[in-house]
């Protein structure tokens, strides 16, 4: 039987991540902790054991691997449980490839004009104030939109989404049923979605993968209603929190918005420092052994659960040299923000995009922008799974 770890690891990770990450590494870096639910998980913070986790086929997304008391992840229903992030090959594979193409680097490309145009209509709304929530003016606006117009969902509905996906990230401890109709709500929207879609197919993705089949095989009925969820809430969840971290980032670090101010070049390599340094993903999707396994020297019994520490590895010194300082000059491929391994976020090329549009207009409209708060005002997200800001106040 596994024995649960003491909540207040737990607590340390979400009042202090990186000072925390910087303990464990140091003395556990393979710990058990208390997963969300109190139920208990392993947690890997160096790059190294993390990146080989990332990639090791005996550890399994399929919750059906799990050992019963162990953390399982969101509780959902099939509908809406069968993407890819509960799957692996083969079905994960056919699902991928019929994915991976709406993300191809054309395709992406295509979307850039859009989401400049995004941009630049959300700064025109806030311009004249000289003060502004940039979170909710325009770090969770803009990739709403954008996932919204590929998808093909309503602008009418945008507002109730922003709001499901905050109630499943944070769920409020005195709303205890707020997550299940949160859910229920959801599995609406999507069923009616998919309806109008068959009957009214637009030029959108979700139009495309109603009437898609990969070598005759069509996906299921959850998969397509899964797979729709899943697009629009990682879509949504990690482009907003990437936007407010690299700000806050760069707000921190006077000299290196400076640089990226007198070389718009460097934001490029600056978008890759960014997810490194403070990345939302805090932990990979939960994963399950599906046999005993070493990790970092520790074993790891059959159907327990592994979280791999995605930020942790970022600020790693082992990989990446004086971890704790954003410089925009670094070399910082090989981050495992996106992941790594066959389960690398499929969205990555659109991600990169949204973050390097978000920055470059925001800097370029506004060249007095500054904290329009104490940094120790600041509130985080009570959460594990998604790192990033309730609000940032700004001035300009």
């Amino acid at each position: 039987m596994v024995t649960p770890a003491k909540p207040d690891h737990l607590d340390g990770l979400m009042t202090d991540p990186y000072g925390t990450y910087a303990h464990l590494r140091e003395s556990a870096p393979v710990r058990r902790i208390a997963g969300p639910d109190g139920t208990p998980a392993w947690l890997v913070t160096r790059y190294a054991d993390v990146r080989a986790a990332l990639a090791d086929q005996r550890l399994s997304v399929d919750k059906r691997h799990a050992l019963p008391g162990s953390y399982r992840g969101f509780s959902l229903p099939p509908a809406l449980d069968a993407n890819m992030l509960n799957m692996d090959p083969p079905d994960h594979t056919r699902i991928r490839r019929l994915v991976v193409k709406a993300f191809t680097k054309h395709r992406v490309e295509s979307l850039r004009a859009p989401v400049r145009r995004t941009a630049d209509a959300l700064l025109d709304a806030i311009e004249g104030a000289g003060r502004a929530d940039l979170v909710a003016a325009y770090a969770a606006p803009l990739p709403i939109t954008t996932i919204c117009d590929l998808l093909g969902v309503p602008a009418d509905h945008r507002r109730d989404f922003t709001d499901w996906t905050d109630a499943l990230i944070a769920p409020d401890p005195a709303k205890p049923d707020r997550a299940k109709e949160t859910v229920v709500a959801m599995l609406g929207f999507y069923t009616a979605l998919i309806a109008d879609k068959r009957e009214r197919p637009g030029e959108d993705l979700l139009s495309d993968l109603i009437a898609t089949r990969d070598g005759g095989d069509r996906l299921s009925e959850d998969e397509l209603t899964s797979l729709a969820f899943l697009l629009h809430f990682a879509g949504y969840e990690n482009a907003v929190q990437l936007i407010g971290n690299a700000v806050l980032g760069l707000l921190r670090h006077p000299e290196q918005l400076a640089a990226l101010r007198a070389d718009p070049a460097l934001l490029p390599g600056a978008v890759e420092e960014f997810m490194r340094y403070d990345t939302s993903a805090v932990f990979s999707i939960r994963r399950f052994a599906r046999e005993d396994v070493t990790i970092g020297g520790v074993r790891v019994a059959a159907g327990e659960t592994v979280f791999l520490g995605l930020g942790s590895a970022g600020r790693d010194p082992g990989r990446f040299p004086d971890p704790d300082r954003l410089d925009l000059t670094r070399d910082a491929s090989g981050h495992l923000a996106l992941g790594h391994g066959i389960h690398h976020c499929v969205g990555a090329p659109l991600a990169r995009l949204e973050l390097t549009i978000a920055i470059g207009a925001l800097l370029e409209r506004f060249p007095d922008l500054a904290l329009g708060v104490p940094e120790e005002e600041l509130r985080w997200r009570p959460s594990i799974r998604a790192r990033g800001l309730l609000a940032l106040p700004v001035t300009f």
